[in-house]
């Protein structure tokens, strides 16, 4: 293969890197900013942010029932276990005793020192993105947080973190965390307006 060849060859491959990377990245607030009524660039913002919150990053750990979910198909986690009263396993099996400080390679495990399942009042699977955005903002739903504590939530939290580095074969969430807390914060200032349910 020629050298001229060659370079064509990279210049394609590079250029189709940074199409299916451009594709993964969340767009920025400001490119919403031709949305006149800001109800419905809040509602946009939101739909934006919500290819995160319905990742399979985030809705794995957003079950609906007592069995945290796994894997970008949300299948039944691997062993059997359960949610406990604190959101971090059954007595005899806490969420620590596989999950350690930070993802663990030969084996697959994810892990952070803080992991857990988000509490029942925030489960998101089967839920419209809708659904997803009022309980978000229903302080009775949300552990009593305002919605500057979710865009903390969001944009700084390091468990809400792991999503952008999980290890193994795992899929990372779309866009990065400083993306998607820009998003959010778009959203609560254009009056955090929510997509029909």
């Amino acid at each position: 293969m020629s050298a001229s060849m060659k370079r064509g060859l990279v210049m394609i491959l590079a250029s189709a890197a940074g199409s299916i990377a451009a594709a993964q990245d969340l767009r920025a607030p400001e490119t919403f900013s031709s949305i006149a009524n800001p109800s419905e660039r809040s509602r946009a913002l939101f739909v934006e942010a919500g290819r995160v919150l319905q990742h399979p990053r985030c809705v794995n750990c957003h079950p609906v029932g007592e069995r945290p979910t796994q894997g970008d198909d949300g299948h039944p986690h691997s062993p059997l276990v359960v949610r406990g009263a604190d959101d971090k396993g059954a007595i005899g099996l806490r969420c620590t005793t596989c999950h350690q400080n930070a993802n663990y390679e030969p084996s697959g495990v994810p892990g952070h020192p803080l992991w857990h399942v988000a509490p029942k009042s925030m489960a998101w699977q089967t839920k419209s993105l809708g659904q997803i955005c009022e309980q978000i903002k229903d302080p009775r739903r949300n552990g009593g947080k305002t919605l500057a504590a979710i865009h903390e939530h969001m944009a700084h939290d390091s468990l809400v973190g792991w999503a952008w580095t999980p290890g193994g074969k795992r899929e990372p969430a779309p866009g990065t965390q400083a993306q998607l807390g820009a998003l959010i914060a778009a959203w609560i200032q254009t009056g955090a307006a929510c997509p029909a349910t």
